[in-house]
């Protein structure tokens, strides 16, 4: 057990809630949906696409994850350490996105432009027809709707498990929330 972990449980409670917070953290709802395409893997491995991963889609700077090891983690990666490096790569891509958005959204809508920016990369979100279209004043349901099924592909390939993983994040999108995220 390590003593990052004590750090850890506290910061739940924190997680839980996006009032004063902003960006605000994911609901569980999010974290849900992205770890269970974002599967536990304790050591690393190449995710079929070149990318070295570990823990719950933790891309590594390098082949041997020393971006993870400078960290204090090591291999097998244990289960806790995983969320809270889950938790703390979270940060970056809520961040990127609160500051790429002005539109108005729920828990449940910006969850999942989080899940999909965290697959995809802050600067392919920053670019995309869809944060486009969201800041001109589109409707989101339309937006999301027509513009998440498209990031489907991997190295110009249509993906089965991001096809899947888009339709996912679509249907949390259009879940009901009466709880605001953006703007915050």
């Amino acid at each position: 057990m390590r003593y990052r972990l004590a750090l850890f449980v506290p910061a739940l409670a924190v997680f839980g809630t996006t009032q004063g917070q902003c960006p605000p953290p994911i609901n569980d709802a999010t974290t849900q949906l992205m770890q269970g395409y974002e599967t536990y893997q304790s050591d690393p491995y190449d995710d079929g696409y070149g990318n070295i991963t570990v823990g719950y889609g933790h891309k590594c700077a390098d082949d041997q994850c020393s971006d993870v090891t400078d960290q204090g983690y090591s291999f097998p990666m244990s289960q806790d350490d995983a969320n809270y490096l889950f938790q703390s790569d979270l940060q970056q891509f809520e961040t990127c996105l609160n500051n790429a958005l002005s539109a108005t959204l729920n828990d449940n809508q910006y969850g999942a432009l989080v899940s999909w920016t965290f697959n995809i990369g802050c600067g392919n979100m920053g670019s995309s027809t869809l944060v486009r279209r969201l800041n001109n004043g589109e409707d989101p349901d339309t937006v999301a709707d027509e513009e998440l099924p498209r990031w489907n592909k991997a190295n110009g390939q249509v993906s089965n498990g991001l096809t899947a993983r888009r339709q996912a994040e679509d249907n949390l999108f259009d879940t009901y929330s009466d709880y605001p995220a953006l703007p915050c």
